[in-house]
């Protein structure tokens, strides 16, 4: 008796962004494209034999128009068809696509099906557009399968020829094709004549049951360290009416100035109950409080140490976190702890 073959089923989720726009025949200008017919403008697709569905938001957005009630519609949207498909595309525009990404990985937990980030640098209705290839190769990543599991279960970025997992991608390059780089963790899959994942990168989850978790406090801000910041920027910063956490890039391994002010500053904060997480400003690397006498002086008083976690991990995991029913222990340690691989555990 034969045994009939599973067709996979995707699910591509069009939010707005470049890739989703094409030129207008009679004005020229670009105009966003009607993902209904998708396989019209990608027939590529067709030689799949996938079972791909497509839904457009009904008012798609600028990336930059991005904000945690757009993360809230697409984590619900994902979770009421979760049972129907087995894997999701979701495109995006690229300026707001990590944060995006790392908010959904923190908002499904438990996830056991591939949610795939893409975009384009030009609009996929243009001659050299790299939407097409992205698009392609997105769908087939959400869709593979090795023993009737999925490979990569995993909210990912996927861009030009490197699949990375979402909460550990940053945009680095507003003009070039390779646009996304992870730079303290390793790609899940590189992508050429063959799709070479790494497995060893790649999480699984230890529980089948998903959850959805969709609250974010967005009372967060981040400071930037620089020589020359002033001591009125930080009080105005620190003393914002409601503010919960606060993101501090600092320089290097974690180091900041050791000025009586800015440490006092720092300090005004913490006894306010602040979370003030320290990052590195970076591109790779981690955090080591205490390593240098420059970051000693914030362990001491109780500044949270991100280690390796991007910005854009950061912020919205602090987001979470305080949009969560937990106390001011509980999500300091949270803070420090990774919960959807998105940092580093030492």
């Amino acid at each position: 008796m034969s045994v009939l073959k599973h067709t996979p089923r995707v699910l591509v989720v069009y939010t707005g962004g470049t890739i989703g726009m094409i030129k207008d025949d009679e004005s020229g200008a670009l105009i966003p494209l009607d993902f209904v017919h998708i396989s019209d403008h990608v027939p590529e697709l067709k030689r799949f034999r996938f079972d791909i569905r497509t839904v457009s938001f009904e008012n798609v957005i600028d990336s930059s128009n991005v904000s945690p009630e757009i993360w809230v519609k697409l984590a619900n949207l994902i979770y009421d068809s979760y049972d129907a498909y087995d894997g999701f595309v979701v495109l995006h525009g690229t300026d707001t696509m990590s944060y995006t990404a790392s908010a959904l990985s923190f908002t499904l937990r438990n996830l056991g099906k591939p949610i795939i980030f893409t975009g384009s640098q030009l609009p996929i209705g243009t001659l050299r557009s790299d939407g097409k290839m992205n698009l392609i190769t997105a769908v087939e990543i959400a869709a593979a399968r090795h023993h009737g599991n999925a490979i990569v279960p995993e909210v990912c970025v996927f861009f030009e020829n490197k699949l990375y997992r979402g909460n550990r991608s940053s945009k680095q390059n507003a003009e070039f094709f390779d646009a996304f780089r992870s730079g303290n963790y390793p790609a899940l899959a590189d992508v050429g004549i063959n799709i070479r994942y790494n497995y060893a990168a790649i999480r699984y989850p230890r529980s089948q049951n998903l959850e959805l978790h969709c609250e974010f406090n967005t009372q967060v801000a981040v400071l930037k360290l620089f020589p020359g910041l002033s001591r009125e920027v930080m009080m105005a910063i620190i003393s914002i009416p409601g503010l919960r956490g606060l993101v501090l890039e600092s320089f290097g391994a974690g180091n900041a100035p050791t000025f009586p002010w800015f440490l006092a500053c720092l300090e005004a904060a913490v006894a306010k109950d602040i979370i003030v997480l320290n990052i590195t400003q970076c591109f790779a690397g981690t955090v080591m409080m205490g390593h240098y006498d420059t970051s000693l002086a914030m362990l001491k008083m109780g500044v949270v140490n991100g280690k390796d976690l991007t910005t854009e991990a950061a912020v919205t995991k602090m987001m979470f976190l305080l949009g969560q029913d937990y106390d001011f222990a509980k999500i300091k340690a949270l803070a420090q702890t990774p919960i959807a691989g998105e940092m580093s555990a030492v």
